[in-house]
């Protein structure tokens, strides 16, 4: 009977240690639960600031997938909105105006009254700011007006639209010849370009020593007596 349990007990623990070996074949215990995966940190390529190779993303330089600058604008597909520089309308050119002149003296006035008209002809919206250059031609020369003073408002003219601004002198009522007027030059704001037009007015001016009424030009908008 020993010999019977001895030998039992030997054959179980050979067993056991059979068992033992065939578990551990592989190096891991299969009976374990696996661990659970941990997201991924920015370090490793994650949704971090670096993270340029996700769709609609940006990288920490600020730039789009496509190349572009980002939303600060300074490189971006953005335009001005504008027709000139910094999104503002461009100024009206010279060959872009249908300048006309005409007699627009009311009767009585101890002054005499032209009204100047530019259209807008361009096909765009253009801009004028401040006042037009106005010279009188003479038979005794050049002369040029002077401003009336008042605030000249931005005016934006729209492609066929129309401004009118005013020119006024002083009525020669001496009796003689006076100085006679031959031509009428008008330069837009900002131009360099004149167009030169006949003169609508009365034919002469009186003969001053300069202390008398001088011509004056009014701004972009006014009309009557220089503004």
């Amino acid at each position: 009977m020993r010999v019977r349990k001895l030998t039992l007990a030997a054959m179980a623990l050979a067993a056991g240690l059979s068992l033992t070996a065939c578990q551990n074949d592989d190096g891991t215990d299969q009976s374990a639960t696996p661990p659970t995966a941990s997201a991924p940190s920015a370090a490793d390529g994650g949704s971090g600031s670096a993270g340029s190779d996700q769709e609609g993303g940006t990288d920490s330089e600020g730039k789009t997938p496509n190349g572009t600058g980002g939303s600060d604008g300074t490189g971006g597909s953005g335009g001005t909105g504008g027709s000139g520089e910094d999104g503002k309308t461009a100024k009206c050119r010279t060959d872009e105006l249908e300048i006309t002149a005409i007699d627009a003296t009311v009767g009585g006035d101890d002054r005499g009254t032209v009204a100047v008209d530019l259209k807008n002809g361009g096909g765009r919206d253009c801009t004028l700011e401040g006042y037009a250059g106005v010279d009188l031609k003479t038979n005794a020369g050049t002369l040029s007006a002077k401003r009336t003073g008042e605030q000249a408002p931005t005016v934006v003219l729209a492609d066929g639209d129309t401004v009118t601004f005013g020119i006024t002198y002083p009525v020669n009522d001496t009796g003689g010849s006076g100085v006679r007027i031959t031509g009428l030059v008008v330069t837009p704001p900002n131009e360099t370009k004149s167009v030169t037009l006949d003169w609508p007015g009365a034919a002469s001016l009186p003969v001053t020593d300069g202390s008398g009424t001088p011509v004056q030009v009014g701004p972009m908008g006014s009309a009557g007596q220089g503004g």
